[in-house]
This record gives structure tokens, sequence and C-alpha cells, in this order.
């Protein structure tokens, strides 16, 4: 295990804490929230103010006595990049935690709480402030309202979305954070966003929308060729490794090796990479080092189990969205002539509770039935685990508000050009390049690789914001 002092020293001191961090997000939050309220109650004539600092909340809120709901298309793109961000972000820090020991069942304990903890917030602003009204009613009018066939939509959106995180979580493991991002979220585009055009009645231009998924197809394929080139080096590297030094060894001796110059209670890590004394990003040393602490024992394991989580997790992912789409505006006709549909705001609360609810009974599980070889564990333990919590609980909290302003901007551009947030993976990938040192002292194959992959993606997130439509 590792201590707080590793915990914090990665990320930058005026942070001060994974506390102080999450509790920054969520003081921001509620900030700019106030300020859009008070720009929507205001009679101030924003047309008069300099173009700078323009507010036309007309364009991106309906506000007055309904409640706030996404509706332009200059709107809905703006929620989509900060979901985007937000979205990219959390992987990286469960991916640290896994990196430095922390067993993946208490990570996700503590993420998928905050997770739950993101959707409750929205809930209740968002879905909550202005007045109730027959045709859009609010938050806690419709938890009574007669909407269970919506409900079950939104609870089978959530639960697909659970068991699609849990197999990212080992499958970062095994392909590292770039691969697993962009493997799952092309897979996501490539089902998803057919499944929501149709659903959504065609409001996307196809000529422009099925461009971009094409594009996240040929990115499939290149991320599947840069993890098998990427470890082809690695094995190159450990065999190379193990011939230069008597006491080293391969890929199959390689959990007998006692790692050297790595001080537990030292103010430098893994993630220094280059810091005296340790051993550099993309060595033998430094993936032996690695392998030593992180709780996730990977090498020997065929390339055929990472790329098969990674694919489950993909076609879990693509089922989400979908679903979600049939809770908020009933497709099929589900519900009793005069019930309204869900809005953005209960759907995703309810979404967010089964997607919680499955998350601790696996994990709760998982602590005593572990799988792929992760050690055991208990709930007692778990609860006096609070290493890295800190980041783990910031993680849930990024995901749950990128999910729900994804939603927000698929109610009101269509769902399918919201599947454009699956550019998570540039997001990731620059932090697995950072933080972690993916690909550092690769071969020029699985450079060439990495950048087509990732000039393709840039394109398809670029052309899939481009057919974004407007529902009526």
């Amino acid at each position: 295990m590792f201590g707080k002092q590793q915990m914090d020293i990665w990320w930058p001191k005026w942070w001060l804490s994974p506390q102080k961090c999450s509790l920054f997000f969520l003081f921001s939050f509620f900030f700019l929230f106030k300020i859009l309220d008070t720009l929507l109650q205001s009679d101030m004539d924003y047309w008069s103010a300099p173009k700078w600092i323009i507010f036309s909340p007309e364009r991106v809120l309906s506000s007055g006595l309904k409640m706030y709901m996404v509706e332009s298309k200059g709107g809905a793109i703006a929620c989509m990049l900060l979901s985007l961000l937000l979205l990219g972000t959390w992987p990286a820090l469960l991916t640290l935690l896994e990196r430095r020991g922390r067993l993946p069942q208490h990570t996700y304990l503590d993420y998928t709480i905050t997770n739950l903890l993101a959707a409750v917030i929205i809930a209740f602003t968002f879905g909550q402030f202005g007045s109730s009204t027959p045709e859009r009613p609010d938050f806690l009018t419709q938890l009574s309202q007669d909407n269970w066939p919506s409900v079950l939509f939104a609870m089978v959106g959530g639960m697909v979305l659970s068991l699609g995180n849990l197999s990212t979580q080992y499958a970062w493991a095994f392909v590292g954070l770039s691969v697993t991002e962009v493997v799952s979220a092309s897979i996501t585009v490539v089902i998803g966003t057919t499944l929501n055009y149709y659903l959504d009645d065609k409001i996307n231009k196809a000529e422009i929308l099925f461009s971009g998924v094409g594009c996240f197809l040929i990115a499939v394929c290149l991320g599947s060729a840069v993890h098998s080139s990427n470890n082809a080096d690695n094995k190159t590297k450990l065999d190379n490794y193990s011939n230069d030094y008597k006491d080293g060894v391969g890929t199959n001796g390689i959990s007998s090796f006692k790692q050297t110059n790595f001080n537990p209670g030292s103010t430098n890590d893994l993630e220094d990479g280059g810091a005296s004394g340790k051993a550099k990003f993309g060595t033998a040393a430094f993936l032996i080092e690695l392998e030593n602490t992180r709780s996730i024992k990977v090498f020997g394991k065929g390339t055929f189990i990472g790329l098969a989580i990674t694919f489950f997790a993909g076609i879990c992912f693509s089922m989400f969205s979908p679903a979600f789409n049939l809770a908020t505006n009933d497709q099929w006709h589900t519900l009793k002539d005069g019930v309204p549909h869900l809005t953005v705001y209960t759907a995703f609360f309810y979404f967010s509770s089964f997607c919680f609810l499955i998350a601790m009974v696996l994990n709760l599980t998982f602590l005593y039935y572990p799988i792929l070889n992760a050690p055991k564990s208990s709930f007692t333990a778990y609860l006096n685990d609070w290493n890295g919590r800190g980041w783990a609980l910031l993680a849930g909290l990024l995901c749950g508000f990128g999910n729900g302003l994804q939603f927000m901007g698929g109610q009101a551009a269509g769902y399918a050009a919201a599947d454009a947030v699956q550019a998570l993976p540039l997001v990731s990938t620059f932090w697995g390049v950072i933080l972690f040192g993916e690909y550092r002292r690769s071969s020029r194959k699985t450079y060439t690789l990495l950048g087509a992959m990732l000039f393709m993606f840039t394109a398809a997130v670029a052309i899939l914001m481009a057919s974004s439509g407007h529902r009526k």
C-alpha cells in the first residue's frame, strides 16, 4: 500500500489534497449555478452589453416559470465539451490508484458513492428549481407518477453503464488507459450512435454523422494495433533486461523480482519516472517496479484477456445512452396517455441509483471473491482503507457530473451527436502519457499507430459535433 504523502505528490501542491479539490469542485458548481440563476431572473438588457460579455440565456436555457432545460445547439455543444473534460479525467484518477496498489474493489465502492451524489445534486437543483407544470413536472412530482416503463429503461441504462465502468477498471491494468478508452469509446459510438440516430427520428445529419462513425470504427482497429505493438515493445525490453542482468528476470518470472531504488516513504514514486535514483519511464526497470506496486498483476497474462474485457465494456457502454434516450423520450409509447415523459434530471436520478446498486452488489462480492487474481479483502478492510479515498470520491463526482451534462446536451441536440463526448480518450491519453509514462521509449511503429489513432479519433469527434440537430 502507499501512504498519503505518496498520493499527493503528483498533483500540483496548490490543490493540497483530494478532499479540498472535491470541495473546490462542488463550490465552483454551485457558484456558477448561482450566477446563472441570477442572470435568468434579471431584467438586464443583455444585448446592450459589449459583445465579449454578452449573456443570452434564451439561447442556452429556457427559464421563467419552467425548470431549466438546455434547448439550443450552442448550449448542447457547451455541455458536451464540459462533459468531455470531466469524463476524460476521472479514469486517470482510478488508474493512478490501481497503479499504486489500492484494491479496485475499494476504489470502485468509493467512486460509486459520489457518482450517485452527483445525480442527487443535479436532481435537486436543475430538476427542482422553477414551478412544476403538467407538461414538465419537477423532480419530486415525477417520483410519484405512474412512469415505471420509462424508469425501467433508465435503470437498464444504469446497469450496463455500471458493468462497463467496472470492466474498464480491470482493462486499464491489462492494456493501459489510452487503448482501453479509445477502443471501448469507439465501439460505443459505432453501435450506440446508430441506435440513437433512429431513436431520435433522424434529427442528425446522416451523411455527416455516419462519416464520423466510420472514423471511430477505424480508430478501433488502430487501437488494437497500438496495444499489440506496445505489448511487443515491452516484451522486448523485459527480455533484454533479463539477458543483461544476472539478477533480472523475463516476463515469466517477473513476480519474483525485488524492486530496487523504491522507498515507500520517499517523496517520489513511480509516476516521477525520471527522478534521481528512480527507473525512467518506459524502461524495463520501470515496468518491473510498476508490476510489483500495482494491485492487479498483468505480466504473463495474454493480450486476449485485456482486449476481451475492453470489448465487453464497449458493448455495455453502447447500450446505456439508447436506454436513457428511451427513458426520456418514450419512442416506443410505453407510458399511459397523459403521463409526461421523464425529464433528464429524473431519469438521471433513476439511472444513477441503479448504477449504484449494481456496483455495490458486485464490488462487495468481489471483496470476498476477487476476480483476475486480485487480492481478497473484506468490508472492514475497505472501511479502514483511507489511502487514496479522496481521489476515488473525486473521480465519482467528475464522472457523475460528466454523464449528467452529456444527457442534458443529448436531449437538446440528439443523443447521437452527444456521443461526441466519447472523445474522452483524447483527455485520457494525455493523462496516460504525462502521468503514467505510457508509450515512453516505444518503437517508431507504435508511435506511428498511436498518432494515426488519435488523428482519426479527433476527426471523428469534430464530424459528430457537426452533425448536431435540434429536438422539436
